[in-house]
Order: C-alpha cells, then structure tokens, then sequence
C-alpha cells in the first residue's frame, strides 16, 4: 500500500468514526469498548510481536533514548515562549502541552508499522516507552504549573507504569534478551491481531473528535498546529541526524514525533485546570492537518533514507 493510499485509508476510518458517532451508532459507551480493545488488545499484540523477536541491540539505541528526549523537552520550551503572553492561564497551558504531546500509540506505532514495518517498528515501540513517560511527566509538570492546579505527578506516572502498551514493550524486550522463538501460529496470531490496531483505533479516534460549540481560539489552535506538525518534526529531523543516526532510528523518530496531538491531552487539560474546549479542538485540527503533514514528512524521510 502507497503512503498516500495509507494516509486516505487513515482518513477514511477517521471520518467513518465521526459518522458513525453522528448517526448514534458509536456511541460512547461504544467509542470507549473500541478504545478498549485497540488498548488492551490490539496494540499490545503490535507492541510485543515487534520487539520479541529482536536482539536488544536491535531495538535499544541509545540515540532514541536521547533523541526522543532532546525533541519533547526543546518543542516543550518553544511552546512555552509562543504562548507565555496568552492572558488565559487555562488556554496557555493546553497549548503549550499540545505543541509537543504527540499520538504515539493509537496513531503512532500502526502507521509505522504499516509504513516501514521490521525492525523500525521495534524501534518505534521503544519511543513509545520512551515518550510516554517523557510526555506525561512533562504533561502534568507545566499543567499544574501554568493552571495552578493540583496534581500527584508521582501517582500519574505510576498509571503509565501499568499500561498494557507498555507491559507489553517491557514483556517484548525481555523475551528478545531472552532469545524466546514464538511458534509459527502464536506469531501469525499476533501478526493478525497487531494488523487491527489502526482500523480498530482510528474509528475510536475520529468519534472522539468534536467541536460541537465551533472552533475555538481559532489563531492559538493554528500556532499549536504549526508547532506540531511543522516544526516539530523539523526539530526531529535536525537532532536525529546531529546524533548520525541509522536509517531505521531516523525513520522512526522523524515519524513518531510527526504525530498529531494525543487525544489523551483533552483528558489532562480537563483533569487538571486546562480548556477542554480548546484541547478538543486542537485535537480535531491536528489530527486532520496531519494527514497532508504526514505524507510530507515520509517523502522527506524517502529522501535523506533512500
């Protein structure tokens, strides 16, 4: 499958999702059984049959380690000088997290699988660790701080600690340091379960967008747009060859880090003193947006990675 013929398939499930929650069909007590199982599921079959079957040399490079980081906590920061002046302290925090918090699961992971597959899959599951504690620490951090709410950054972490996405990266590494061989039909079975992690999770993605009340802040979601899908992976472009990267960590930060912003971010903003109105929108936009950014940023990738 084309890249372009993945991203419209990417768009069509999207859109299938928003009409399939328009016409009450996907409810959310649906929309949240669908997340469920693309969660609990899907994803982690992805996550492990990418890893298990690698050496820990193979899926371990220390520039992911250092890569992923350098991106999150410099978009971080530039996201904080572009909206330092914004008046409303709620609004000012959702964009700033909303520059550099990227979809690395549900969006992430699959579509590199479904674009460069071996083991930059493997490569990206690791960022998706990575990120996910990255993300959520920093997530939390400049909430509170911006917002002036509450929050136990220590208990939240604790929470990353017990996704099965991640329990299935940890099990994934272990059983490639351990030299583990999965039988024929228990790989073919992952293989197929893994497969249904985008067409199960995008449905789930798209009935979550809306803007029922229009689009809000409409110059702030724009800047946040740019920062994420524009700059940002720019960033990653510039510190992943800074480190002379292979072609695989190169292609799988670039395109991890390309990722629109997680839906995960309206439940932070609502949870601790952000705009769920803006996060919502922003969430919409970019996830759009990403579809036309994305392709950009595979053909430049085809292009330093030939």
């Amino acid at each position: 499958m084309s890249v372009a013929t993945q991203l419209a398939y990417m768009l069509a499930l999207l859109a299938l999702g928003a009409g399939l929650r328009q016409v009450g069909i996907l409810t959310p007590e649906r929309r949240d059984q669908l997340t469920s199982v693309a969660f609990y599921v899907a994803l982690p079959a992805l996550v492990f049959s990418s890893t298990v079957n690698r050496s820990l040399s193979e899926v371990l490079v220390w520039r992911l380690f250092v890569g992923v980081t350098v991106v999150l906590v410099a978009v971080a920061g530039i996201g904080w000088l572009v909206h330092r002046e914004h008046s409303n302290p709620a609004r000012r925090g959702v964009a700033v997290i909303q520059s550099y918090h990227c979809n690395l699961g549900f969006l992430g992971v699959p579509f590199v699988a479904a674009t460069f597959g071996g083991v930059t899959v493997g490569k990206a599951s690791v960022i998706l660790g990575i990120g996910s504690l990255v993300q959520v620490t920093l997530t939390v951090l400049l909430l509170t701080r911006i917002t002036s709410s509450d929050a136990d950054v220590v208990e939240e972490l604790q929470s990353v600690g017990r996704n099965p996405v991640l329990i299935a990266l940890a099990l994934g590494l272990l059983g490639g340091a351990m030299g583990v061989e999965l039988p024929g039909l228990a790989q073919d079975s992952l293989g197929v379960l893994g497969s249904l992690a985008l067409p199960i999770a995008l449905p789930a993605v798209g009935a979550s967008l809306t803007t029922e009340d229009g689009l809000v802040d409409p110059p702030t979601v724009g800047t946040v747009a740019a920062l994420k899908l524009l700059l940002m992976p720019l960033v990653a472009v510039l510190v992943f060859l800074t480190l002379d990267s292979s072609t695989t960590t190169l292609r799988a930060g670039v395109l991890m880090l390309a990722m629109p912003t997680a839906v995960s971010t309206y439940i932070y903003s609502s949870e601790l003193g952000g705009d769920g109105d803006l996060a919502s929108a922003t969430v919409l936009v970019t996830t759009l947006i990403s579809v036309a950014t994305l392709f950009s940023v595979v053909q430049l990738l085809g292009v330093l990675t030939p």
